[in-house]
């Protein structure tokens, strides 16, 4: 469970699933630190509690590092200034509990025979627990409790020659998901799992002389806030280097059948990406479009749960021909607010984040769409909200199927116990939500809004597990702690255990 402060109200967000980082590399550009400042300006939604960049000028490799938001840590002249070079990479990082610490903020540097090498990385190794114990009883000394520090240790014991050989052997001994950016003396790096279940995307910046520099990072929205061109997603297996010379590919591990994580497309990417080459935006507007399909109730307006269910209501009402409205307001200032905890308050923090609109309201039959249902206990409290401002019937819709399964892939999710899904039935958690009706999307539904005819059991084309319990890989940490319990890494215990336990990013 996140830890806060004694005297503070967590926001809405807090019933949320929360997406672990973002990741984003330069090489090839004589402002590369800043390039990648702001990309990671347009990748903070993936994580907001610490930033970090490493740069490289040919000799040095310059580092900055920091708890909070990008805007905190990379507004100044004298911080920019300082990470000269070509070549640069940077990452934000979602963490919860005591993992928000400095010794965990990426990139991780570490020098090897064959000189400086910083990565950050997306995603979650679902071996980590098994890796690290067997890397301290090889002789290694870890220095944080994220499992990207095993890539770091795995390529110390590497029989490989250059930076690219290491890093493939370490690779192939992981499980899980991964994308990688890394910074070494002649190169960027980016690497995708064999499965691809996070993004990945290549772009081209111009560059001072002519020639053109290019861009590694998890999303297009960052390639656009630095002006660069796309060029395409980094495949599923594959290993993209940016050198002097351009791009170099390889693929160095066996060919999978991509599992390109849906959720993605439900709610974590910024609705102006395109990710595999779907609109995100698109693909949220026929989500809602599908579900007013598959779910239609009679009512007289439709309302967003802002700012994640504003796509699919648009396209929920576009489907049903009932008025779409900004029924629910969000104040886009607020975050942790530092009042006396007591029971009013707490019941009072929604309010923080989102007003009803009452003149859009009072009187009306009310569709609220949002994107998931997590906990429960923000919708509870939007949907009371929604009733106190005099609606007449409240109707919830939601634009994935209900969330019943823990994500392992770099997504922090509660405890399966916690989430609403896993304990209740459909009518089960309408009584406990407190609407008139409640209804998801199904997984056929979901499947047809992303252009698929449906779901095939035998050969999904996403990871949907958070859905379906359907996990693509092996989980041998998970699978260990239910053998062993006392190793306690799927509980809040031990450092290493709960950053594991939250799927790092």
């Amino acid at each position: 469970m996140r830890t806060t402060h004694p005297f503070v109200v967590d926001s809405a967000d807090s019933d949320k699933f929360h997406e672990e980082c973002g990741i984003f590399g330069v090489y090839g550009h004589p402002d590369a630190a800043a390039h990648t400042a702001l990309g990671l300006h347009a990748l903070q939604h993936r994580g907001q509690e610490a930033s970090g960049i490493v740069s490289y000028d040919g000799e040095h490799f310059h580092a900055h590092r920091a708890l909070g938001q990008v805007g905190d840590n990379f507004s100044s002249e004298s911080v920019i200034g300082s990470l000269r070079g070509h070549a640069a990479i940077g990452h934000n990082r979602y963490a919860t509990t005591g993992g928000t610490l400095m010794r965990n903020v990426q990139p991780l540097f570490a020098d090897f025979d064959f000189g400086g090498f910083a990565v950050c990385h997306n995603g979650n190794l679902t071996n980590a627990y098994q890796l690290r114990r067997q890397l301290v009883r090889r002789g290694s000394i870890f220095q944080s409790t994220t499992d990207t520090e095993v890539f770091v240790h795995l390529m110390a014991f590497s029989r490989g020659g250059d930076v690219l050989d290491r890093l493939v052997e370490a690779l192939r001994q992981v499980e899980g998901a991964y994308t990688l950016v890394a910074l070494a003396k002649e190169c960027v790096i980016g690497v995708r799992d064999p499965l691809g279940v996070r993004p990945l995307v290549l772009g081209r910046i111009d560059a001072p002389g002519g020639k053109p520099g290019h861009v590694l990072t998890s999303e297009t929205c960052a390639l656009d806030i630095i002006g660069a061109e796309f060029v395409r997603d980094v495949e599923p297996g594959e290993m993209v280097v940016l050198t002097d010379e351009g791009v170099r590919s390889y693929h160095p591990f066996r060919k999978a059948r991509s599992r390109f994580c849906v959720f993605e497309y439900i709610y974590f990417a910024r609705p102006d990406s395109v990710l595999e080459g779907v609109s995100v935006y698109e693909a949220r507007r026929q989500i809602g479009m599908e579900l007013a399909r598959e779910a239609p109730v009679e009512a007289d307006v439709i309302i967003p749960v802002p700012d994640s269910g504003v796509p699919a209501s648009i396209g929920y009402a576009a489907e049903s021909g009932i008025p779409f409205e900004l029924g629910i307001i969000r104040n886009h200032y607020v975050g942790r607010t530092f009042i006396e905890p007591t029971d009013r308050i707490r019941h009072l923090g929604v309010r923080l984040k989102h007003n009803a609109n009452r003149s859009l309201i009072a009187g009306k039959r009310v569709v609220l769409v949002d994107d998931s249902i997590v906990r429960g206990t923000t919708s509870q409290k939007i949907v009371q909200m929604v009733r106190q401002a005099g609606a007449s019937e409240v109707h919830l819709r939601i634009s994935s199927p209900p969330t019943a399964h823990p994500c392992f892939y770099g997504i922090d999710t509660p405890e399966e116990g916690e989430l609403l899904a896993h304990k209740h039935t459909v009518d089960g958690m309408a009584e406990r939500i407190g609407v008139d009706s409640l209804a998801f999307i199904t997984i056929d539904g979901l499947y047809r809004a992303m252009g698929k005819p449906g779901r095939n059991p035998l050969q999904p084309q996403f990871c949907d597990a958070c859905f379906t319990g359907d996990y693509p890989t092996e989980l041998p940490d998970r699978d260990e702690a239910v053998k062993q319990p006392e190793l306690s890494f799927l509980a809040e215990r031990t450092a290493f255990g709960r950053e594991r336990r939250v799927r790092r990013g």
